[in-house]
């Protein structure tokens, strides 16, 4: 795939919405300032003062595969719909818990710690009733992401509940739809947020065979992007925030390198055959369009819904909604390709970089993604996901390709989602360098270390 990343103007992305996007220094409609010292910049785990011993692990890992010299050990086990997790320089572990559609539980923040440094965490607490998807603690603040705002609890290192919050960050952000969840990225004093589109390809009617895309999309006034928002205010709405760049269609994935620069690893739409049988078979489905990995910069567009990307040609293709038919470029000609790309409806929902010095050095700077699995029953055409792969940087772009990781997650087989024992959602770095992954489906998190 090819490496590097063009800037694109957004006027098409963006006509029709109205109004203008604030300038980036100026946040907008700030309401209430923070305490001085409340906020600064990004949260690194690594360099802390508690540096945990490599234990031993189990035979079989916690249930998954990973390359020789590694091994995991079941940090926490049944903890419900586990999904993003944010870690304290001391090692805490903060974990959003999102129960299923209909459940009567609330969503809720739960802490972990493993006091005697065995792998495994002895003290688990709920801590904050807010919950939701997204999660990143700062300078003594727990930020959470529900649906529909972002909340922060007063927290300094070392304590597991809070004594302040939860406090309004951000308020009225949309919540509805296909893709309602946010994840947020502190870099600089401002959180980064994937705001998701609320529809699958921008229809009249959503998911709804031949119906024609609306056009332009109005959906890109306020989702389908990645916006940022200061850190030094409470209190603020939609309006304080800055799109940083539009067309992305569901930016889970989301995460910050050590200089503070910004990668995602959207969704890719689905159902290309479903909606349009005569243009797409269901194998080009099951291949179509890839999940791609690119930086996110200042006033890019990055092509949703009026395009994709098909990994055979490594082009941006016109989706068929807006008059494309599987061979057509059209308007995407100028729409820049990803880095690189995974195969389609690998669906990732977790990216991190890894700073810490426990792995070999040739993982120093690199990404991890965790891909929650594909709605297909792949077997005989292809990998489902449900897997960690790593794509290793050098510098400020990948130097070669993503390489699988982590893998068994399924329970054996390829299984569709509803059969699969475990599916990885969020990725953390510990003090001590291990990785963590989180699972939505078995409620499981596996700490991940080296072996010297």
């Amino acid at each position: 795939m090819r490496l590097g990343f063009s800037l694109l103007t957004t006027a098409l992305a963006t006509a029709g919405c109205g109004g203008s996007d604030i300038d980036p220094g100026d946040p907008g409609d700030p309401g209430d300032p923070v305490e001085p010292g409340d906020v600064t910049g990004l949260a690194s785990s690594a360099g802390s003062s508690r540096v945990e011993p490599v234990p031993g692990c189990p035979g079989d890992n916690g249930g998954i595969t990973l390359p020789p010299g590694f091994c995991a050990s079941v940090f926490a086990d049944n903890l419900g719909r586990a999904r993003h997790m944010a870690v304290t320089p001391s090692g805490d572990v903060f974990v959003v818990i999102d129960p299923p559609p209909g459940a009567t539980e609330p969503s809720h923040v739960v802490a972990l710690r493993d006091a005697d440094h065995d792998g495994a965490a002895e003290i688990t607490q709920i801590v904050a009733d807010d919950g939701g998807n997204g999660i990143a603690w700062v300078d003594g603040m727990l930020y959470v992401a529900p649906d529909d705002r972002i909340v922060r609890y007063a927290l300094s290192d070392g304590d597991l509940v809070p004594t302040r919050g939860p406090e309004v960050v951000v308020s009225g952000l949309p919540g509805t739809g296909d893709h309602h969840r946010k994840t947020i990225v502190p870099i600089g004093g401002q959180l980064y947020v994937n705001i998701g589109s609320a529809s699958n390809a921008c229809q009249v009617e959503n998911r709804v065979p031949h119906s024609p895309g609306i056009d332009p999309c109005p959906e890109l006034c306020e989702r389908a992007g990645v916006w940022r928002f200061s850190m030094a205010y409470l209190g603020q709405s939609m309006t304080s925030g800055h799109r940083v760049a539009t067309g992305v269609r569901n930016a889970n994935a989301l995460g910050a390198n050590a200089r503070g620069e910004l990668w995602a690893a959207p969704n890719g739409r689905d159902q290309l055959h479903d909606n349009w049988p005569e243009l797409f078979t269901l194998e080009q489905d099951m291949r179509l369009p890839s999940e791609e990995i690119f930086a996110i910069r200042e006033g890019a567009d990055h092509g949703w819904p009026y395009c994709y990307h098909d990994p055979v040609r490594d082009q941006m293709m016109l989706a068929p909604e807006y008059g494309g038919d599987g061979t057509i470029v059209g308007r995407c000609a100028n729409v820049a390709t990803p880095a690189l790309s995974m195969p389609a409806h690998w669906a990732p929902l977790g990216l991190t970089f890894y700073d810490g010095t426990q792995f070999p050095e040739s993982f120093r700077g690199g990404a991890f993604i965790a891909n929650h699995g594909s709605r297909f029953d792949v077997n005989g055409v292809g990998d489902p996901g449900y897997n960690v792969v790593f794509v290793p940087f050098t510098g400020d772009a990948p130097s070669g390709s993503w390489e699988t990781f982590a893998t068994g997650f399924t329970g054996g087989g390829l299984p569709l989602p509803d059969a699969a024992r475990h599916r990885p959602v969020g990725l953390a770095v510990m003090p001590d360098g291990a990785l963590l992954i989180s699972d939505d489906k078995g409620g499981r998190i596996w700490k991940v270390t080296y072996q010297q």
